[in-house]
Protein backbone atom coordinates (compact mmCIF):
# COMPACT_ATOMS: atom_id res chain seq x y z
CA UNK A 1 0.00 0.00 0.00
CA UNK A 2 1.23 3.48 -0.89
CA UNK A 3 -0.35 6.43 0.91
CA UNK A 4 -0.21 10.16 0.26
CA UNK A 5 -1.02 11.68 3.69
CA UNK A 6 -2.35 14.81 1.97
CA UNK A 7 -5.27 12.75 0.65
CA UNK A 8 -6.34 11.57 4.10
CA UNK A 9 -8.74 13.24 6.47
CA UNK A 10 -7.35 14.51 9.76
CA UNK A 11 -8.88 11.63 11.69
CA UNK A 12 -7.56 9.03 9.25
CA UNK A 13 -4.04 10.49 9.39
CA UNK A 14 -4.24 10.29 13.17
CA UNK A 15 -5.36 6.66 13.04
CA UNK A 16 -2.49 5.76 10.75
CA UNK A 17 0.12 7.50 12.88
CA UNK A 18 -0.94 5.94 16.17
CA UNK A 19 -1.06 2.48 14.59
CA UNK A 20 2.38 2.79 12.97
CA UNK A 21 4.37 4.60 15.66
CA UNK A 22 4.16 1.96 18.38
CA UNK A 23 4.63 1.32 21.20
CA UNK A 24 4.53 4.87 22.54
CA UNK A 25 5.43 5.69 26.16
CA UNK A 26 2.75 7.53 28.08
CA UNK A 27 3.41 10.77 29.94
CA UNK A 28 0.94 11.03 32.83
CA UNK A 29 1.08 14.81 33.14
CA UNK A 30 0.02 16.79 36.19
CA UNK A 31 -0.45 20.54 35.94
CA UNK A 32 -2.13 23.30 37.87
CA UNK A 33 -4.52 26.02 36.68
CA UNK A 34 -4.17 29.63 37.78
CA UNK A 35 -7.15 29.13 40.12
CA UNK A 36 -5.43 26.17 41.77
CA UNK A 37 -7.46 23.41 40.09
CA UNK A 38 -5.35 20.29 39.56
CA UNK A 39 -5.22 18.53 36.22
CA UNK A 40 -3.95 15.06 35.37
CA UNK A 41 -3.98 13.66 31.84
CA UNK A 42 -2.12 11.07 29.72
CA UNK A 43 -0.27 11.87 26.50
CA UNK A 44 1.46 9.35 24.25
CA UNK A 45 3.12 11.83 21.91
CA UNK A 46 5.98 11.95 24.39
CA UNK A 47 9.74 11.53 24.28
CA UNK A 48 13.07 12.44 25.80
CA UNK A 49 14.90 15.14 23.86
CA UNK A 50 18.18 15.94 25.56
CA UNK A 51 20.29 14.88 28.54
CA UNK A 52 22.34 18.09 28.70
CA UNK A 53 20.26 19.95 29.60
CA UNK A 54 17.73 17.28 30.63
CA UNK A 55 14.71 18.02 28.44
CA UNK A 56 11.62 16.04 27.48
CA UNK A 57 8.77 16.83 25.10
CA UNK A 58 5.04 16.26 24.97
CA UNK A 59 2.65 17.24 22.21
CA UNK A 60 -0.90 18.36 22.99
CA UNK A 61 -3.45 18.78 20.20
CA UNK A 62 -6.31 21.23 20.45
CA UNK A 63 -9.81 19.93 20.90
CA UNK A 64 -12.57 21.75 18.97
CA UNK A 65 -10.29 24.71 18.38
CA UNK A 66 -9.42 25.24 22.05
CA UNK A 67 -6.33 24.31 24.02
CA UNK A 68 -6.68 21.36 26.36
CA UNK A 69 -6.34 22.11 30.06
CA UNK A 70 -2.83 20.64 30.20
CA UNK A 71 -1.41 22.86 27.45
CA UNK A 72 -3.14 25.97 28.80
CA UNK A 73 -1.95 25.32 32.35
CA UNK A 74 1.65 24.71 31.29
CA UNK A 75 1.81 27.78 29.06
CA UNK A 76 0.33 29.97 31.81
CA UNK A 77 2.31 28.60 34.75
CA UNK A 78 5.47 27.38 33.05
CA UNK A 79 5.49 24.22 35.18
CA UNK A 80 4.33 20.61 35.04
CA UNK A 81 5.21 17.08 36.17
CA UNK A 82 5.54 13.96 34.04
CA UNK A 83 4.57 10.94 36.12
CA UNK A 84 5.23 7.33 35.19
CA UNK A 85 2.32 5.53 33.58
CA UNK A 86 2.41 1.99 34.95
CA UNK A 87 0.20 -1.05 34.66
CA UNK A 88 -1.32 -0.38 38.08
CA UNK A 89 -2.65 2.94 36.82
CA UNK A 90 -4.23 1.63 33.61
CA UNK A 91 -7.82 2.33 34.70
CA UNK A 92 -6.90 5.80 36.01
CA UNK A 93 -5.03 6.64 32.81
CA UNK A 94 -8.08 5.75 30.76
CA UNK A 95 -10.39 7.60 33.16
CA UNK A 96 -8.42 10.85 33.03
CA UNK A 97 -8.19 10.78 29.22
CA UNK A 98 -11.83 11.88 28.98
CA UNK A 99 -13.09 15.32 28.00
CA UNK A 100 -13.62 16.68 31.48
CA UNK A 101 -14.48 20.30 32.30
CA UNK A 102 -11.62 22.57 33.41
CA UNK A 103 -12.92 22.73 37.00
CA UNK A 104 -12.63 18.94 37.44
CA UNK A 105 -9.75 17.69 39.57
CA UNK A 106 -8.65 14.53 37.77
CA UNK A 107 -6.63 13.33 40.77
CA UNK A 108 -9.88 13.14 42.73
CA UNK A 109 -11.82 11.86 39.72
CA UNK A 110 -9.47 8.87 39.35
CA UNK A 111 -9.04 8.29 43.08
CA UNK A 112 -5.33 9.12 42.98
CA UNK A 113 -3.25 10.87 45.63
CA UNK A 114 -1.38 14.08 44.83
CA UNK A 115 1.95 14.61 46.57
CA UNK A 116 3.67 18.04 46.81
CA UNK A 117 6.50 18.50 44.36
CA UNK A 118 9.87 19.86 45.39
CA UNK A 119 10.67 22.52 42.78
CA UNK A 120 7.37 23.23 41.01
CA UNK A 121 3.81 24.01 42.13
CA UNK A 122 1.93 21.22 40.29
CA UNK A 123 1.87 18.10 42.47
CA UNK A 124 3.19 14.70 41.48
CA UNK A 125 1.43 11.34 41.59
CA UNK A 126 2.38 9.76 44.90
CA UNK A 127 2.40 6.12 43.76
CA UNK A 128 4.14 6.64 40.41
CA UNK A 129 7.39 4.75 39.79
CA UNK A 130 8.94 8.10 38.90
CA UNK A 131 7.96 11.74 38.63
CA UNK A 132 9.90 14.32 36.63
CA UNK A 133 9.34 17.91 37.72
CA UNK A 134 9.65 20.25 34.76
CA UNK A 135 9.79 23.94 33.95
CA UNK A 136 8.77 25.08 30.48
CA UNK A 137 11.89 25.21 28.31
CA UNK A 138 10.02 26.29 25.18
CA UNK A 139 6.97 25.68 23.02
CA UNK A 140 6.20 25.41 19.32
CA UNK A 141 2.89 25.64 17.49
CA UNK A 142 2.52 22.89 14.88
CA UNK A 143 -0.25 23.20 12.30
CA UNK A 144 -3.27 25.45 12.49
CA UNK A 145 -6.55 25.74 14.39
CA UNK A 146 -8.84 23.95 14.97
CA UNK A 147 -6.32 21.07 15.17
CA UNK A 148 -3.19 22.98 16.13
CA UNK A 149 -0.74 20.99 18.20
CA UNK A 150 1.43 22.58 20.87
CA UNK A 151 4.83 20.99 21.30
CA UNK A 152 5.95 21.61 24.88
CA UNK A 153 9.56 21.20 25.96
CA UNK A 154 10.10 20.64 29.66
CA UNK A 155 13.42 21.07 31.41
CA UNK A 156 13.66 18.46 34.17
CA UNK A 157 14.54 20.23 37.42
CA UNK A 158 13.94 17.37 39.86
CA UNK A 159 13.47 13.60 39.64
CA UNK A 160 11.62 11.36 42.09
CA UNK A 161 12.29 7.64 41.63
CA UNK A 162 10.90 4.89 43.82
CA UNK A 163 13.67 2.77 45.36
CA UNK A 164 11.69 -0.35 44.49
CA UNK A 165 12.18 0.16 40.73
CA UNK A 166 15.97 0.51 40.82
CA UNK A 167 18.07 -2.27 39.33
CA UNK A 168 19.84 -4.61 41.74
CA UNK A 169 23.33 -4.01 40.41
CA UNK A 170 25.10 -1.68 38.00
CA UNK A 171 28.29 -2.02 35.93
CA UNK A 172 31.44 -0.81 37.73
CA UNK A 173 31.61 2.97 37.86
CA UNK A 174 27.96 3.47 36.85
CA UNK A 175 24.99 4.40 39.04
CA UNK A 176 22.05 2.13 39.67
CA UNK A 177 19.24 3.26 37.40
CA UNK A 178 15.65 2.20 36.83
CA UNK A 179 14.84 -1.38 35.89
CA UNK A 180 12.08 -1.33 33.28
CA UNK A 181 10.75 -4.70 34.39
CA UNK A 182 10.21 -3.31 37.88
CA UNK A 183 8.53 -0.13 36.62
CA UNK A 184 6.05 -2.19 34.58
CA UNK A 185 5.38 0.64 32.13
CA UNK A 186 2.22 0.87 30.09
CA UNK A 187 2.54 1.87 26.43
CA UNK A 188 0.02 3.07 23.86
CA UNK A 189 -0.90 1.35 20.61
CA UNK A 190 -3.53 2.17 18.02
CA UNK A 191 -7.29 2.51 18.60
CA UNK A 192 -8.15 1.64 22.22
CA UNK A 193 -5.18 -0.67 22.76
CA UNK A 194 -2.39 -0.55 25.31
CA UNK A 195 0.49 -2.94 25.87
CA UNK A 196 2.71 -4.14 28.71
CA UNK A 197 6.46 -4.57 28.59
CA UNK A 198 7.25 -7.81 26.78
CA UNK A 199 10.41 -9.94 26.62
CA UNK A 200 13.63 -7.89 26.63
CA UNK A 201 16.40 -8.03 24.04
CA UNK A 202 19.90 -6.97 25.08
CA UNK A 203 22.24 -5.76 22.33
CA UNK A 204 25.54 -4.06 23.10
CA UNK A 205 26.32 -1.10 20.86
CA UNK A 206 29.24 -1.84 18.51
CA UNK A 207 32.37 0.24 18.96
CA UNK A 208 34.02 1.78 15.93
CA UNK A 209 37.48 3.27 15.73
CA UNK A 210 36.49 6.44 17.54
CA UNK A 211 36.34 6.41 21.35
CA UNK A 212 32.84 5.88 22.69
CA UNK A 213 31.30 9.22 23.69
CA UNK A 214 30.41 9.85 27.31
CA UNK A 215 26.77 10.33 26.36
CA UNK A 216 26.00 8.40 23.15
CA UNK A 217 22.48 9.76 22.94
CA UNK A 218 19.65 7.89 21.24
Amino acid sequence: MEIDPATLSTSHRYRWLISLIVPRPIAFVSSRATDGTLNLAPFSFFMGVSSDPPVLAIAVTQRSGSRKDTARNILESGEFVVNAAGEDHAAAINRTSGDWDPDIDEFALAGLVAEPSRQVKPPRLRDAAFALECTLHGSLAVGEAPRETTLLLGRIVWMHVQDEVLEEDAPPGEPRVADATRMRPLARLGRNLYTRLGPLLALDRPRGRRPAPEDPGG
